[in-house]
């Protein structure tokens, strides 16, 4: 089963569908994807992401980007309230991001918000989509103080090191991988691929964001996840088919609520 692990319906472009999401979901559909999970990174916009799982095979997360600093969390009440949605899978996107906030005090208030995820998380039982970029020490640290190892998550759009990816799955966390792996330019991230073992990767589009190759450039959306996971399973040596396989197994491992028989048809 090809899922897209990680994308942001409520981001697409959506003007080549006549901005009907729905068209968007079913040419996803079309390249063979059969589960999508639409990502928080605002809980202003949970109810409109929620209101995409009504359609069958979509699923939500709900939670904080660290970048959005208006919007950063000081407690855990309303990831509580909105996880109780059974389409809610994950808490998240969290996590940790200094590349693009250098002070200490934006540093510090990632810091009690990605907390908080993480203990709500782990009180939950459910995986943490976790967001980190120059903040290895501090986003491990975080994770190995307050994440809970039996509901683990995920470093989603993974660039990081190998080393980083090690200390991850540690933590029983799997490993997923964006369009970014098909730049020329990202060499590391290939050989940490081909070193990862099969069982703790999975694939995603982060789109509206990262559109793999040959698509680079323009708008990413659900249905080029079908190229990142091809570029995958070259990397690995192995059949389309069996890295879709591989993957569909580790997610629905760590993302427990996630059902492998509710899947998108094409709408009416």
């Amino acid at each position: 089963m090809l899922i897209d692990t990680h994308c942001h319906l409520d981001m697409l472009d959506l003007a080549p569908y006549d901005n009907d999401i729905n068209g968007a979901i079913d040419a996803a559909y079309r390249q063979g994807v059969r589960q999508l999970l639409s990502i928080s990174v605002d809980l202003e916009k949970m109810n409109t992401i929620l209101g995409f799982t009504q359609r069958k095979g979509v699923y939500a997360s709900c939670g904080v980007h660290p970048l959005e600093s208006k919007g950063l969390i000081t407690d855990e009440l309303m990831l509580r309230e909105y996880a109780q949605n059974p389409n809610v899978i994950a808490i998240g996107e969290t996590g940790l991001d200094y590349f693009y906030e250098a002070s200490d005090e934006a540093h510090e208030a990632q810091k009690v918000s990605f907390m908080h995820h993480l203990k709500a998380a782990g009180d939950l039982d459910l995986p943490v989509i976790v967001h980190t970029r120059s903040a290895q020490e501090d986003t491990l640290n975080l994770i190995k103080k307050h994440g809970n190892p039996n509901s683990a998550g995920v470093l989603h759009c993974f660039t990081e090191d190998y080393a980083m990816a090690q200390a991850a799955l540690d933590e029983n966390y799997l490993i997923s991988i964006s369009g970014i792996v098909t730049f020329k330019t990202a060499e590391d991230l290939k050989e940490t691929v081909r070193k990862l073992p099969l069982e703790s990767l999975i694939v995603e589009t982060d789109s509206p964001y990262l559109a793999p190759v040959p698509y680079r450039g323009k708008k990413n959306e659900p249905k080029y996840v079908s190229e990142v996971a091809q570029y995958v399973a070259d990397l690995k040596g192995i059949r389309y088919e069996a890295l879709l396989e591989a993957t569909a197994e580790n997610f629905h491992r760590v993302f427990k609520r996630a059902k492998s028989e509710n899947q998108l048809t094409l709408s009416l």
